[in-house]
């Protein structure tokens, strides 16, 4: 080893804040990703596992808490095993080798003498020469920085992995109270937010009054735009809400935009615009051809099953929050930011949500939990969000537009492409702006912030996969960032490569229709990588794609991308039917996660980003007039039912010398562009604006 440590690690050097090994065999780990339903829990234990040569079932998974968990940020961008595995396998290694060392001088022997069995430490040869880690068990010998020294153990030669049983699970399965939702506090009370009913309203007035009178209400709570109540029960809490949105005036004004025209109203927007990437000189294109098309998405919602709650505590000095947000850090932060309260006197902890994929209501639960807490000193306090205030309030996803020109040469090569994107940013997480953005804080008065793009070197934003994969001598990627938001929008799952790369791959497969060139064939001309030229092989093969058959109706199309242009590599195919609505009957993914950690729980990871990439393409949009969002529940914003969800295949290539990377986001662009490329042959006309509906073909039909 050369001594460097991986981007978590070197924030949080300390062997002992991540590792602790107990006396009555077990192992305790602290990560700073939190288990959002992913499944992260179970792989990183079974990384712990594997490096210290015990059972996983020795490992005991802590819940991130700012009270002791390393800072790893947030859970999101398919990083928790690239980052937070990577740790702690470099965590690990190198207590294996302290307790080695510590071992073989008890012993007198020589630390490559032994051999460590599920913690059991071992002289080869004489099996009765032996103590244990459990034996050795001391936390002054983890009370020590990292150095990048010692090597993890090599993967296994034949590339075999294991798939243990999610540990999650069970709690889950047998209805244990394992979410925050069901958590219960000596003397909690309960409280609801009358949220603005729309995103420009303002608070005239309120009978507050008239709702303190209900049985078992405590008070109300008025911070400038901040209406709350708080009782004694749920059920009288709901009954309080019902009153106070009667009790309350607002001033509304129209300040949305046209649904039905969203593109247009991104590009007359106010904007910040970027170049991203510019590649190549400037100069005459060679004879040949150009293409150009637009291509579009709408806001799209979290649309989490549970909705969003927060529990918080405070006893006239210190602050106590649980939360199923994706980062206790920078919670503990732009908490402190909105109740100028120290950053010490607050402590954060995670508890587990109905999962969320991004930026959901979460933060904006807890914080609304904080601040009624505050209200009520010394009595824990907890919010729960209604359906209502979870389909309206929580950030969305932005809506997109990307204008994509390429010029072909003679030889039916691309050698110039433009690609540009209108958007609004996609964050806006809590700890990322001096400010605070909860969706409370402009309420009690902090200045409105407008959402932005993370920078590319972590990932970017609207720009996320922009830039093409394939070899083009040159291109040029602009970004226009929204300096207006209608909407809040900020992180959904994948962010703008969910749209850069269905643009860029129907793109794709326009160039290879009009030039007669078989689009898989287009692909492998235009990309030198050998695992992007892997992936794509591969489906092809799952789907026997050079026989696909042709049927009335029907149709396949392929795509790839690498995710974020340094994550994992995805091929997909998906089969459409179009007659009397638009299905999506199969999808084949061939995916590259380098390092394959636990097979069962990436394959989780594909086919649950496959199924709401299906429900994204055919069925969501956020819903609103002028004035407010009217897509309030599941009947307005429709999403994928049982029913309609199609049959998935996964192939994955598994590379065990190469380092780990994650799988929950790679599929979501590929998959987008498969489908909209399923559908030429399966209509006859192109649709280049999601979702995917007959009405769009219909249109598409008649302007063809």
């Amino acid at each position: 080893m050369n001594g460097e440590l991986s981007v978590s690690l070197k924030a949080n050097p300390q062997l002992g804040q991540w590792l602790a090994i107990l006396r009555e065999g077990r192992v305790e780990v602290r990560s700073g990703k939190v288990e959002l339903g992913q499944g992260i829990t179970t792989a990183l234990a079974q990384i712990v596992a594997e490096e210290l040569d015990v059972s996983v079932d020795r490992i005991v998974m802590l819940r991130a808490t700012t009270a002791g968990a390393p800072n790893e940020g947030f859970t999101s961008g398919s990083l928790s095993v690239q980052d937070s595995g990577g740790a702690l396998r470099q965590v690990c290694a190198e207590a294996r080798d302290l307790y080695l060392r510590q071992a073989a001088r008890r012993l007198e022997v020589a630390p490559q003498d032994l051999e460590v069995i599920d913690g059991e430490i071992r002289v080869r040869g004489a099996p009765d020469v032996r103590t244990s880690y459990w034996e050795l068990a001391d936390p002054a010998l983890l009370q020590r920085a990292a150095t990048g020294e010692v090597a993890p153990k090599p993967a296994r030669e034949d590339g075999s992995f294991e798939s243990p049983l999610r540990l999650d699970l069970p709690d889950k399965l047998l209805g244990r109270a394992t979410f925050l939702h069901d958590l219960e506090l000596p003397g909690m009370l309960h409280a609801r937010v009358a949220h603005p009913p729309s995103p420009s309203a303002e608070l005239l007035q309120v009978d507050a009054a008239s709702v303190e009178a209900l049985p078992g209400v405590v008070r109300v709570v008025r911070r400038g735009g901040f209406l709350a109540v708080i009782a004694e029960t749920e059920l009288q809490a709901t009954r309080a809400l019902r009153k106070l949105k009667a009790a309350a005036q607002w001033r509304e004004r129209e300040s949305l935009p046209d649904v039905n025209d969203l593109p247009a109203f991104l590009r007359a927007q106010p904007a910040e615009t970027t170049v991203v990437a510019q590649q190549g000189q400037a100069g005459a294109v060679p004879a040949g051809r150009s293409f150009a098309a637009s291509y579009a998405r709408p806001y799209i919602a979290h649309a989490a099953i549970g909705p969003s709650c927060g529990v918080a505590r405070f006893d006239g000095q210190r602050l106590e929050v649980w939360t199923h947000a994706q980062g206790v850090y920078p919670m503990q932060r732009e908490l402190a930011l909105l109740l100028s309260l120290p950053a010490d006197a607050i402590t954060v902890s995670h508890m587990q949500g109905a999962g969320c994929y991004g930026h959901n209501g979460a933060d904006d639960a807890a914080a609304d939990a904080a601040v009624i807490a505050c209200e009520a000193p010394g009595r824990p306090v907890r919010l729960l969000w209604t359906r209502e205030d979870e389909m309206s309030c929580a950030p969305f996803g932005a809506a997109m537009a990307v204008d994509v020109r390429a010029s072909v040469d003679e030889d039916g090569r691309i050698v110039d492409w433009q690609h540009e994107i209108w958007s609004n940013g996609h964050s806006m997480r809590p700890g990322r702006l001096p400010v605070p953005v909860f969706h409370a804080a402009p309420m009690i008065g902090f200045e409105p912030q407008v959402a932005i793009n993370v920078p590319i070197a972590s990932g970017a934003g609207a720009e996320r996969n922009s830039v093409p994969t394939y070899d083009f001598p040159r291109l040029q990627v602009v970004n226009h960032r929204l300096l207006t938001m209608p909407l809040r929008t900020s992180s959904l799952r994948s962010l703008g490569a969910h749209c850069n790369v269905f643009a860029a791959e129907s793109m794709m497969d326009e160039i290879a229709t009009e030039l007669g060139v078989d689009p898989l064939d287009f692909r492998l001309r235009h990309l030198r990588d050998p695992r992007g030229i892997a992936v794509l092989e591969k489906v092809a093969q799952m789907c026997d794609w050079r026989a696909r058959p042709q049927r009335e109706g029907e149709g396949m199309g392929i795509a790839f991308a690498r995710y974020k242009n340094s994550g994992a590599w995805c091929a997909a195919v998906a089969q459409v039917q179009a007659h009397e609505d638009i299905r999506v009957r199969r999808i084949w993914l061939a995916v590259d996660v380098g390092r394959v950690v636990n097979a069962d729980g990436v394959i989780n990871q594909v086919e649950g980003g496959a199924i709401q990439t299906v429900s994204w393409c055919l069925k969501e949009a956020v819903q609103f007039d002028r004035t407010r969002v009217t897509s309030e529940r599941w009947s307005d914003y429709p999403i994928l039912k049982f029913s309609e969800v199609p049959a998935v295949e996964v192939a994955l290539i598994d590379r065990p010398q190469e380092k780990s990377l994650g799988a929950g986001e790679p599929t979501h662009g590929p998959l987008a562009a498969a489908i909209a490329n399923a559908l030429v042959p399966a209509t006859g006309v192109r649709v280049r604006e999601m979702p995917f509906t007959m009405d769009r073909v219909q249109r598409a039909l008649l302007a063809s």
